[in-house]
This record gives structure tokens, C-alpha cells and sequence, in this order.
């Protein structure tokens, strides 16, 4: 790993961003009157914590970086609802999950729906859909489209091409990229504004780096967070989840110790699962595989790990994988950078990236997300705005702002019944965008239980330095945060007498924030 990390604030156990002074303004803004492309990328579970340009240290994304360096870091961005379907439909609608009936991953997302893409092409925008989509109906509202089979496969992918289902033989990230590429150089009418939708499904679960990547980061000293042995004292519902790496990781799903002489079993019912990952593996890709993964099979099974230092080792194991991907991704949106720079299209381009949720790296001792708790409920935000402002803005954004701000970029009218807000001020001048109208509060609502991982139903509201949240259903408990004393989340403060005052606020605000987004929070057990 290269040491030679973007300088930058922040305490991985905190989860607390303080990055650099900003930067100056970029060139003239663009005409208001001039229709300009919108790329968006979003990758699928993408960390903040392992964003170059958050400043974390655990691994550099050059290419993903040099948005950051023409453009804005959004340091403080927030999801509505952290799990894949719900967040993708809160980007598609600008609404929170009740609205637009996406709450959960068993969901049928209902196409018939106003979204931003219809709304883009009525205002003469050419609109493309391609990678991950993960919304189980058909895309609508799209020119071009060619998604993935639901969570989709890292190796030999299947494809919907508007409909029709191919393999497609190699890397799913550099596929997509690819597909990408294609069609943004197949456009017939170059005049026509574009949103292009570019959904990569690196770096889900489980984590299968391309080949070239293989070992990228063997031999690192990756730091275990200061609370990876986390009690949960005081918070029932993060100490009922099934999360854990330690406990809850699979060895041959999830790390690949899928051995040829069947030695190796598991049991959370997801060791076929990962032999049928490794069974669709092409012969050459088989070969590389088990060059790599062979050794350390081999140690594992010599090594007999138990308790803590399986945790440990999983924990490892777990980080290089995930890391490995992130190279991958990282390079492939270089390429598609590059493109936009060799073609001329930078200037006339915003581009966007961010991922549809946070993920855990070990702290808490969890993988995945679905929390409230910052490392999921955060997601990266990097905006280039042709001729906007460079530096860091640390207003409260939200994945519903997107619809907004794209429709405000093309000029469009915003639907009233659109409950984002559109950050597009803050891409021309930064922070000073901001004014006094601005939220200073953040809505989010998990509903997926009883469902995988077994977090429990919750909602809360989040300020600038405090959250509520409260867990209702067979866990009834309330928590409170005090973020600047507190920014690992460890010590749930809600009965404590000297935070009653910043209690009842909270309260206030979450009653507001759940009037204002016409959300009743049916408590159902």
C-alpha cells in the first residue's frame, strides 16, 4: 500500500470528518441556460472509510481522488434507508422508502412512478441505465439499459440487454465499465444532453477481487479498530444482530476457503453458495485462483484458529479482499475519467460518485450495514461541476437530494411532492450555497426485519452533534449520541439526566422530521 495518503483528520473509530481547509473556487460557472451531462456512479457497499479523499489512511483511490481534486468532498453525506434496493429507490424518486414503497429488499420496486430519468427525458435528456440495478422489476424511464441479474456475479456476469439475458466472459467491474464506454461512444446525437447511470456492484459481498489485484494488499499492517471486541453495554439491539465477523462471517462464502478436498465446512448454510462462486470460474481463472487462494487455504487449515484470533484473522482476510476490489473499481473509473477528458466531454459533464450506502471495516466487530450508526448510515459524496467550486462542503446532504439537484442541473422543474433538496447551490460556491434555509437535520428509517443479519426495526433523526434513534418491534430501546464526545457510537447517553435538555430537542426535531415527511412509523412487532 502506498503510504503516501491524502492528509486529512480523522479517527476510523470516530467516524468524525474534519478534512482540510477548503480549497478556492474553480472557474467561471457554467451558463445557467446550458443543459449539462450528468455521469452518475455509484458503486455498491463502498466504504467512506476506504476513500482516498476521506483522509482515513487505509488505502489510496487515485482515480476516485481526482474528483475530489477538481471538484467537491461532500464530508458529511447520509443515506435515507442503508440497504441496496431501498437507497437505489430513494436515488431514483427523491423520496424517503415509505414514500416510494421501496422499504426493504423483498420489495418489487413500482416502475409506474415518477422518477428523475422520466422527468430528464421529458425535459430532452438521451438517459442510460448500466451494471447494477438490484429493483427486481424492468427499468423504466430509461433509453438504454443493461443491468445485472439481482446482486449480480463478479466473474462471468449475466446481462439484461434491454431485455436480453448474455454472459458476458470476465470481470464484472471492468465489464460494466466497458458497457459504459461503449455506449457513451455509440451516441448518434452528441448534442443532446445525457445522464448516464453507471451502477458497479464492486465491492458487495463476497468481496472477489479481479485477478490482476490477487494479493494487493498482503503483507499490510492493517489496524484493527480500537472497538472491534465491542460489548454493545447498553444497546440491546446492536448486541442482538448477526453481523459479526467473528461470529457471522462465512470462511468458503466469504473468504474464499472453498478447499478441493472438502475439509472445510461451515455452518451459516452459505458454504454452497461459495463453491458454486468458485465452480463458475473459467479454467484460466480457476488456475489464478487457486495460485493465490491455495496457500492460504492450506494455512488455514494448519493454523487451527480459534476465538479472538480467528476473529482477527477473518477480520484480515476480510479487509484485503474488500480493499482488493476497490483497486479494481478505482482503476476502472479512471478509465472512464479519461474517456470523458480525451472526448471533450469533462467540460460539459457533472459527475457524481458515491456509493448506495456505507459499510462496516471491523468496527463494532461487523461487516455490512443497515445501522443508523455512522460507518453505514455515511456514504462517500465526490461532485466534479464544470466551472464550480473545489474544496470540502459539510452540509447535510442525503440520497434524496440527488433527484433534485440533477433536475435542477437540466433545468427542470422539481416536483413538489419531491422531499430532497437540491445541493446544486453548494457545486457552484461551496459552502457559502448553503443559507439559512438548509436542513439541519437528518431523517433515516431501516424497516428490513425479520430479515438477514437480524438488525431490528428503527428511525431517528441526526443533527450536526447528536442522534436519536429509536429501535422498535420485539427490541423496544431508545439511544442518544453525543457525536463530538462520543463519535464511535459507544455509549448509549438517553437516560443519562445531563443530556435531558438535548433529549427533548431531539425528540421535538424527530417528531417534526417525521410530520414533514409524512411518515407515521407503524410499529408493528
Amino acid at each position: 500500500m502506498d503510504k503516501n495518503i491524502r492528509k486529512g483528520a480523522f479517527s476510523l473509530a470516530a467516524g468524525i470528518i474534519i478534512l482540510p481547509a477548503a480549497c478556492s473556487h474553480g472557474n467561471k460557472p457554467q451558463d445557467a441556460g446550458k443543459q449539462l451531462n450528468i455521469l452518475y456512479i455509484m458503486s455498491d457497499d463502498h466504504s467512506f472509510q476506504t476513500v482516498g479523499a476521506y483522509g482515513c489512511g487505509l488505502m489510496e483511490t487515485p482515480n476516485i481522488d481526482r474528483l475530489a481534486d477538481s471538484g467537491i468532498v461532500f464530508t458529511n453525506s447520509f443515506v435515507a434507508n442503508s440497504i441496496s434496493a431501498p437507497s437505489r429507490a430513494c436515488l431514483l424518486t427523491g423520496k424517503h422508502s415509505h414514500k416510494n414503497g421501496m422499504t426493504d429488499n423483498s420489495r418489487i420496486f413500482d416502475g409506474g412512478q415518477q422518477t428523475f430519468p422520466k422527468l430528464l427525458r421529458n425535459a430532452g435528456y438521451e438517459t442510460a441505465l448500466i451494471g447494477k440495478w438490484h429493483l427486481t422489476s424492468e427499468p423504466t424511464g430509461f433509453d438504454y439499459w443493461n443491468i445485472l441479474v439481482g446482486q449480480g456475479e463478479y466473474y462471468n456476469p449475466v446481462f439484461i440487454d434491454n431485455g436480453k439475458r448474455r454472459v458476458i466472459p470476465g470481470y464484472a467491474t471492468e465489464i460494466t465499465t466497458d458497457l459504459a464506454l461503449e455506449w457513451l461512444d455509440s451516441r448518434k446525437d452528441a448534442d443532446r444532453p445525457f445522464c448516464l447511470l453507471l451502477h458497479h456492484k464492486a465491492p458487495h459481498r463476497t468481496w472477489m477481487p479481479d485477478l490482476q489485484d490477487l494479493g494487493a494488499f498482503d503483507g499490510e499492517d492493517i489496524p484493527l479498530p480500537e472497538n472491534f471486541h465491542d460489548d454493545y453495554s447498553g444497546r440491546p439491539a446492536a448486541a442482538a444482530q448477526e453481523m459479526e465477523i467473528g461470529r457471522h462471517m462465512d470462511v468458503v462464502y466469504d473468504l474464499k476457503m472453498a478447499d478441493g478436498e472438502m475439509e472445510i465446512h461451515t455452518d451459516t448454510g452459505l458454504e454452497e453458495y461459495g463453491r458454486a462462486m468458485y465452480a463458475r470460474l473459467a479454467p484460466e481463472q480457476k488456475a489464478a485462483w487457486d495460485a493465490y487462494y491455495g496457500p492460504i487455504i492450506k494455512a488455514f487449515k494448519a493454523d487451527s484458529l480459534e476465538g479472538d484470533e480467528l476473529a482477527e484473522w477473518k477480520y484480515r482476510r476480510y479487509m484485503a479482499d474488500y480493499m482488493s476490489v476497490i483497486r479494481s473499481l478505482d482503476r476502472n473509473i479512471g478509465r472512464v475519467l479519461d474517456y470523458l477528458q480525451e472526448s471533450g466531454l469533462w467540460e460539459n459533464t457533472v459527475v457524481i460518485y458515491t456509493s448506495d450506502q456505507g459499510f462496516y471495516m471491523g468496527e463494532h466487530g461487523w461487516f455490512d450495514k443497515r445501522f443508523m450508526y455512522e460507518e453505514s448510515f455515511r456514504t462517500p459524496l465526490l461532485v466534479y461541476y464544470p466551472g464550480g467550486f473545489r474544496g470540502e462542503v459539510d452540509a447535510l446532504v442525503q440520497n434524496i437530494d440527488h433527484a433534485p439537484t440533477f433536475l435542477e442541473i437540466a433545468g427542470a422543474s422539481v416536483p413538489e411532492d419531491i422531499q430532497g433538496e437540491s445541493y446544486l447551490p453548494f457545486l457552484r460556491t461551496g459552502s457559502e450555497g448553503r443559507g439559512e434555509r438548509w436542513r439541519k437535520s437528518l431523517y433515516y428509517h431501516f424497516y428490513e426485519y425479520p430479515g438477514e443479519h437480524a438488525v431490528r426495526r428503527h428511525y431517528g433523526v441526526r443533527t450536526e452533534w447528536y442522534k436519536l434513534i429509536h429501535f422498535y418491534g420485539d427490541i423496544d430501546s431508545w439511544e442518544l449520541y453525543d457525536l463530538r464526545n462520543d463519535p464511535s457510537e459507544m455509549h448509549n447517553l438517553y437516560e443519562d439526566r445531563s443530556y435531558r435538555r438535548i433529549r427533548k430537542k431531539l425528540h421535538r426535531e424527530l417528531a417534526r422530521l417525521q410530520e414533514l415527511y409524512d411518515d407515521t412509523c407503524i410499529i408493528e412487532p
